[in-house]
């Protein structure tokens, strides 16, 4: 199982060390479908993606996580609630917003770890069916057949001719469609990195110096689980730094 999180925290570099943390995470693994720096971000992803969990802070700017966390209790599909904060004076109102657990930064591997498998025994049943899950899985013809690709397994898109190369941490497949069309229905989960690759947000690991024998010296990302290097454009490189946190 792979739990489906979204970060809310007002400080980047809080939701950079969680993310990583996150990545170090086994039995269960956890996937940043999205970050949000208030209340307000947070809402709107809930509005168009599916979250199992919702990691949150405490004191933000506007509304607080634990105004967001009531407002949570009203949606037909909450994601369960952990806080991470660095104020352990609020553990007793967290849980009285039935928070699944209450973390003190700095977060230790350890802790976080034990959330997650609070949060993985209490998910079973509050998914919906994945049959029809849209935007949530990829129907792929392959050989054939047709194979159902969770999203969240995909780390990048790569046109190649008529064709896009999907690739997960175990296998590539060949999707017929265009990348643009990708971009537009997925945008939120994946960041265009070069005219003719999208790349999982989740998955960036870092951003490195690369020589490319076509377009010579630039800059490449390395994702978690590949050991190959996909090349950034010059016209995308600034967005791609601001996406990951590079200075």
């Amino acid at each position: 199982m792979t739990i489906r999180v979204l970060l809310v925290d007002d400080e980047a570099l809080a939701r950079s060390r969680l993310r990583r943390l996150l990545g170090d995470c086994t039995a269960p693994g956890a996937t940043v479908l999205a970050e949000a720096a208030n209340a307000a971000d947070a809402l709107q992803w809930l509005r168009r993606e599916s979250f199992d969990l919702a990691l949150l802070d405490v004191h933000m700017p506007g509304a607080d996580g634990l105004t967001l966390a009531q407002a949570l209790r009203t949606l037909p599909a909450a994601p369960l609630v952990v806080f991470v904060t660095a104020h352990a004076e609020h553990a007793v109102q967290a849980f009285e917003v039935e928070a699944v657990d209450y973390l003190t930064k700095p977060v230790r591997l350890e802790r976080l770890q034990a959330a997650l498998q609070k949060v993985e025994r209490l998910l079973p049943g509050r998914r919906e069916p994945v049959a029809g899950a849209g935007d949530d899985v990829l129907l792929i013809q392959d050989r054939g057949r047709t194979e159902r690709v969770p999203l969240a397994e995909v780390l990048y898109f790569k046109a190649e001719l008529k064709y896009v190369t999907v690739r997960t941490a175990a296998k590539s497949y060949i999707l017929d469609g265009a990348l643009n069309d990708l971009e537009e229905r997925h945008g939120g989960r994946f960041l265009r990195i070069h005219r003719n690759a999208l790349v999982a947000r989740h998955a960036v690991r870092a951003l490195e110096k690369h020589h490319d024998p076509e377009e010579g010296e630039g800059w490449a990302l390395r994702l978690q689980g590949l050991d190959e290097l996909l090349a950034v454009s010059r016209r995308q490189l600034p967005a791609v730094r601001e996406a990951i946190g590079a200075a």
